[in-house]
């Protein structure tokens, strides 16, 4: 899509954002409504297929720093509703009699004569029209590279840690198969705007200047669609559901991206393909979490296999391991277990890292109780907690 097609759109309002927000806050709007329009969970449902399209245009836009400067200038110059309103910054009868194209004085030679060689760009990338004074409509059929397009997986926390081979169905705008792109229903073909002559472009004078603005029958694409194709509804762009495979590396970490490249949106003139993302969400493990490449674990244990010493089973991701507990353990105490976390495809391995967690019974019959209080009675003198009761005695 040409910067020109961008004329009439709010993009920011497709995506319920304001124009000054961050690419974070575009991102997180753009996959809130694209999950909630999804193809996939509105089967039947147009309105909800053609919002997609809307959002993921506009996400397409937004979130390609390069593209959203263009478009903001574009909205600066002529305002969100259109470019009628452009020639309303310039007084007319300033210059005595006779028009002319101010796309001509931007064009050739305008940042000597006033400066305005940067505004001359900007219009042109608008138009059509090269900064320095390239034919009209050079700068919308020049080759432009797809939008990058991103989707979610889910995958349990073995997955992660070993990696995995997944498929991937995603949909995603596409050109039209119906119609090939132009729009138009198969067996018809677009016809050339009378208005613009296929320009795109129409003039318009005010006062002494005269004005290059985009036609406003064709919307500045030099065409009309008399019969639009019955698949895109005339836009040439149709939602395609494909299937891929996705290699999830070993150790991917919970909302990590994988860049599959030339995957996403096709490009436009013979350009190269944008990039699919594909976000990884993690499931979290029963048992095991993740601090870096180490696995983590907590063993409960009695306080008898602490003071005395024992040996403990423990599971891993793989098998199991026996560990030795030294008598006199403290409650908290980490056992590393080397080779036993996860391994990366660089070579990169980390450990299982469990920790000692005492586990206070919450009853105790009269037996158990006897031999803990005579317990008690026997180390009556030890204290526990030295520092702490010196403070309180202002030792």
């Amino acid at each position: 899509m040409s910067a020109r097609d961008w004329i009439g759109k709010d993009f920011y309002r497709e995506l319920g954002v304001s124009s000054d927000a961050t690419a974070d806050e575009i991102k997180k709007a753009y996959r809130k409504l694209a999950k909630e329009n999804h193809p996939d969970a509105n089967a039947g449902n147009t309105a909800a297929e053609n919002k997609f399209k809307a959002v993921s245009e506009a996400y397409g836009v937004l979130s390609d720093p390069a593209k959203r400067k263009e478009y903001d200038e574009a909205r600066s110059l002529f305002g969100s509703g259109g470019a009628g309103g452009f020639g309303g910054g310039f007084p007319g009868g300033a210059g005595g009699a006779g028009g002319f194209d101010m796309g001509d004085i931007f064009s050739q030679g305008g940042a000597q004569q006033g400066g305005f060689g940067g505004l001359g760009d900007i219009l042109g990338g608008i138009f059509g029209r090269g900064g320095r004074g390239g034919p009209a409509g050079a700068a919308a059929n020049r080759p432009q590279r797809g939008a990058d397009v991103e989707t979610d997986v889910r995958i349990d926390f073995t997955e992660a840690v070993k990696g995995a081979t997944l498929p991937l169905r995603l949909s995603s705008p596409a050109t039209c198969s119906t119609c090939g792109g132009n729009g138009a229903k198969p067996g018809t073909s677009p016809r050339t705007c009378p208005t613009c002559n296929g320009s795109g472009l129409v003039s318009r004078s005010q006062g002494a200047f005269a004005f290059s603005e985009p036609c406003r029958d064709c919307r500045g694409r030099g065409q009309l669609i008399d019969d639009p194709c019955p698949e895109c509804g005339g836009e040439g762009i149709s939602t395609r559901t494909r299937t891929l495979t996705v290699r999830i590396p070993p150790g991917v970490d919970d909302d990590q991206r994988i860049r599959l490249a030339a995957q996403g949106e096709p490009g436009r003139g013979g350009a190269q393909a944008g990039d699919l993302y594909v976000r990884v969400h993690v499931a979290p493990h029963q048992l095991f979490g993740r601090k870096d490449l180490n696995l983590t674990l907590t063993v409960p244990v009695d306080f008898t296999e602490l003071a005395l010493g024992t040996t403990v089973t423990v599971p891993t991701l793989d098998g199991k391991v026996s560990l030795k507990v030294p008598a006199g353990t403290a409650s908290g105490r980490v056992l590393r277990v080397r080779g036993k976390g996860i391994q990366k495809r660089d070579g990169s391995q980390g450990d299982l890292m469990v920790t000692l967690q005492v586990a206070v019974p919450a009853k105790l019959d009269d037996k158990a109780r006897s031999a803990l209080e005579a317990y008690a009675e026997s180390i009556k003198g030890h204290d526990p907690r030295p520092e702490i009761t010196e403070l309180l005695e202002g030792r």
